[in-house]
């Protein structure tokens, strides 16, 4: 009890010192913490009220004060902690950063921490450790695809002045088709989620039939005009075409959609020479990303249909109308920030 009624009086330069840790971002949690506590006790505040304003015990404020009574504020560094002294050499670390950047042995398609650690002769958790110091990580995998069209840049340029700068007085449409949607039913009922729970469901399902969503998202409003298909070949396009063209009789359309081939048939090829006010903008082969309207099909997905459970497809149809007469009453457009220069050089940058 002695050492919690013994006074802290401060130097001007500890107190400037311990004030300046405080202030320190880089300086450890502990460290900080215990200035702080020196600092309360300067005030003259008792070591109850101490510990109730830095979260430490009184045992443990007394410990502080002793020790900075003691040791002045050298002693306020955190000791030693116990266990072995690090025993991993550089060597070592380079030859494991070295091992997990070479493809795997046969018959593994990438390292873990203790195929590796068997084959350096090192625990699991040093492996974890060096792959985390050097931002690796050979568990995941992510894809990609070059676009091999002659025509990308402008194509790109094409597309994205459509989104930077849309004509005044003409409508720019990003239309595509979401085929296949599946009327998938859980053969249990979903559980709610509640406090400390998710929503759970069963991992089985029953199949339930398919559809296919045409959609027109209109870059400048973000309104989507979408109609139910059966099946997505060219004499469906063509019927939601002439749905489009009425929908916004008047105006000039300008209608930006990927390279599928019922895009392109002759039929579609008359169609637009019989309404010169329409226009197709093709994205880059291999490139359906740059098409807005993929960004509404993965809200839809993600918001309206990856949890949902379907007896038929006619109660998948109306849910989705739903959802979509929802968005039409709040539309979000999408705004495009990245120049056409720079997506060309970025792509350009990964092809070599």
């Amino acid at each position: 009890m002695a050492n919690q009624s013994r006074p802290i009086v401060l130097a001007d330069h500890d107190r400037e010192a311990l004030e300046q840790l405080q202030r320190l971002p880089t300086a450890p949690a502990g460290l900080v913490r215990r200035a702080r506590a020196i600092l309360l006790m300067a005030q003259g505040l008792p070591g109850t009220e101490v510990a109730q304003q830095t979260g430490y015990t009184p045992v443990q404020v007394s410990r502080i004060r002793r020790r900075f009574a003691e040791g002045g504020l050298d002693a306020l560094d955190d000791h030693p902690r116990s266990g072995r002294p690090r025993t991993v050499t550089p060597r070592k670390t380079a030859q494991i950063v070295a091992l997990t950047l070479k493809p795997a042995p046969p018959g593994l398609t990438h390292w873990s921490t203790r195929d590796l650690a068997e084959k350096v002769g090192v625990s699991h958790m040093t492996v974890h450790r060096v792959w985390q110091a050097h931002a690796l990580q050979p568990h995941r995998l992510e894809t990609f695809k070059f676009s091999t069209d002659p025509e990308a840049a402008a194509k790109i340029t094409d597309v994205v002045g459509l989104y930077l700068e849309p004509p005044t007085n003409a409508v720019v449409l990003s239309v595509d088709e979401k085929t296949q949607i599946q009327a998938l039913s859980r053969t249990q009922p979903l559980l709610p989620m509640r406090p400390g729970l998710p929503a759970r469901r069963t991992h089985d399902y029953r199949r339930n039939g398919l559809t296919s969503l045409y959609a027109a998202f209109n870059v400048r409003s973000g309104h989507v005009v979408g109609v139910w298909q059966p099946r997505h070949t060219a004499t469906e396009f063509l019927a939601f075409l002439t749905l489009v063209h009425r929908r916004y009789r008047g105006h000039a359309l300008h209608v930006i959609l990927d390279n599928s081939s019922t895009h392109s048939t002759p039929a579609v090829r008359a169609w637009l020479e019989a309404h010169p006010s329409v226009q197709f903008h093709f994205t880059p082969t291999g490139a359906s990303w740059l098409n807005l309207v993929e960004v509404w099909f993965s809200i839809l997905t993600r918001k309206s249909v990856r949890r949902g459970s379907f007896d038929t497809v006619r109660a998948l149809m109306t849910h989705i109308q739903r959802y979509i007469d929802s968005w039409n009453n709040h539309p979000t457009p999408f705004v495009w920030t990245k120049k056409p220069a720079d997506l060309i050089k970025k792509i350009e940058r990964r092809r070599h």
